[in-house]
């Protein structure tokens, strides 16, 4: 049975990816079985969502949790959406080049980032989404490719991400912290965890640099609350 399993997991380059899309769609059907008109549209709240979204003040009042809940949390189908199709893209490129694990630590060093950056560009406004994450991939997609001398622009990728940064400065409501703090720590701990081998001096770094991130977040939030 051990045997199967390891051969099972072997085959499943993407379980990581699957799994964080299962978390989020269930903590999506958790927030709608909570009630209230509007949460499928996302033109509304429930309790639910608010137990789960990050602001400063819960910061203040000791709930760090929300660092992290708030990035499963989503407003709205068109928002789970939008976020899963691009988790379940950029996942196919990067977990089977980095492995499950590395990859999840990525994802949480973007989805942190995202939430520092929420709290500092808009403190007062209730935040949710896997967008930081999500962005915070895109651009370690990015990074990866040019560190390869491949023109991010020309796969698809760089346009993406461009597109988005446009609509997160376009479109009011949208967590323009959350967006840009996700891509900067995704970037960062992309451009360390994603060299090429023939470029590597430091193997270890592809595991310190996320673990770095993610501490780096909590400190940074716990410096400004």
């Amino acid at each position: 049975m051990a045997t199967r399993v390891r051969r099972w997991n072997a085959t499943r380059s993407d379980l990581a990816t699957r799994t964080l899309i299962a978390i989020n769609a269930a903590v999506f059907v958790w927030v709608i079985l909570g009630g209230t008109s509007g949460v499928l549209s996302g033109s509304n709240f429930n309790v639910r969502q608010y137990n789960l979204a990050l602001r400063e003040d819960f910061l203040a009042d000791g709930e760090w949790y929300r660092m992290i809940t708030a990035g499963f949390l989503h407003f709205g189908v068109l928002h789970i959406l939008m976020n899963m199709i691009l988790l379940f893209q950029l996942g196919q490129i990067l977990e089977p080049a980095l492995g499950s694990r590395r990859f999840v630590l990525l994802y949480f060093a973007a989805l942190l980032g995202g939430s520092v950056g929420s709290i500092i560009v808009s403190p007062e406004s209730l935040a949710g989404g896997a967008s930081g994450a999500v962005f915070g991939l895109m651009a370690a997609a990015s990074v990866a490719l040019h560190q390869r001398g491949i023109n991010p622009f020309q796969t698809g990728i760089g346009t993406i991400l461009l597109l988005n940064l446009l609509i997160t400065f376009a479109i009011p409501g949208i967590s323009i912290g959350g967006h840009i703090g996700g891509a900067i720590a995704g970037a960062a701990v992309g451009y360390c965890m994603l060299q090429p081998q023939w470029q590597r001096t430091m193997p270890w770094i592809s595991w310190v640099s996320p673990i770095a991130a993610i501490i780096a977040s909590f400190v940074v939030a716990y410096s400004i609350v």
